[in-house]
């Protein structure tokens, strides 16, 4: 590891086992470290984050229990065919990208309902106070481990007629094309968040663990909002992609940052 050595932060509210486990496993998901590559030594990792031996082993076995390294006696710990590769960059529309998708995953439906949406989601789908709409929990997997859980909201009018049942055998968008709904402008926002009890349950996930969020709202060609999208990845097992033409580069279509004021840090705790 050719960085200079930094010590983690001991007031970060993370025990330090924790926030090493989450630096070594970001860079094998990254692709830093390939499959059938050695980590650095435990004594280099010490002195690389100034940490105790018991802090690096607690970490590395985390990383091994999660598949992603295996320890050998008297050789090291070395990245594990398991590891996940870098993924590729888009080049899909995004219609293409929705197909691409759902051909390469698998579906699990959990819940099909309607009821009044939360104002965070009634706001930008332009309902009227206590209209409903058709709300479906879905969870996605590939090869049998999940990947994203998702919250969608469809306006009542589009979502009359979808089931648990036809939401297992086609895609919502599908569904949505069908109706005759053809999509325009699309808005989308990602963030972060730790795993509460439900995500942790749909992703078989800790509470608590990291995870990347995306809210989708999706507008027809009229500018109606048709379905309005959230979704929950746990870190490990995906992230977004995003591709700006030449066109779009100097135009707010490539994306702008919104910072928020947040809260301060958190009483620290070792590890």
């Amino acid at each position: 590891m050719a960085d200079a050595a930094v010590g983690l932060p001991r007031s970060s509210g993370v025990a330090l086992h924790r926030q090493l486990y989450l630096l070594l496993r970001d860079r094998i998901v990254r692709g830093a470290w390939r499959p059938g590559d050695a980590l650095p030594t435990e004594e280099a990792l010490c002195a690389r984050f100034g940490v105790s031996r018991i802090t690096v082993r607690r970490a590395l076995s985390d990383l091994q229990a999660q598949g992603l390294v295996q320890r050998r006696h008297g050789l090291g710990t070395f990245v594990t065919e398991r590891a996940p590769a870098p993924l590729p960059a888009p080049t899909l529309s995004f219609v293409d990208g929705l197909r691409r998708y759902a051909e390469s995953t698998e579906v699990r439906v959990i819940s099909v309902a309607h009821a009044v949406p939360p104002p965070e989601v009634a706001g930008p789908m332009q309902l009227a106070a206590g209209e409903r709409a058709l709300h479906a929990v879905r969870c996605r997997s590939l090869d049998g481990v999940p990947v994203m859980a998702t919250d969608a909201w469809v306006p009542e009018r589009l979502g009359r007629r979808i089931t648990a049942a036809a939401l297992a055998r086609r895609p919502l968008y599908e569904i949505l094309m069908a109706q005759g709904v053809r999509f325009g402008r699309v808005v989308q926002e990602i963030g972060a968040k730790t795993a509460e009890a439900r995500d942790a349950t749909l992703l078989g996930t800790e509470v608590g663990a990291p995870l990347l969020t995306l809210v989708r709202l999706i507008h027809d060609h009229e500018g109606r909002p048709v379905q309005h999208l959230n979704a929950a990845i746990p870190s490990e097992r995906g992230r977004v992609l995003s591709e700006i033409t030449g066109a779009q580069i100097n135009t707010l279509a490539a994306g702008f940052v919104v910072h928020s004021r947040g809260l301060g840090p958190a009483p620290g705790s070792r590890g």
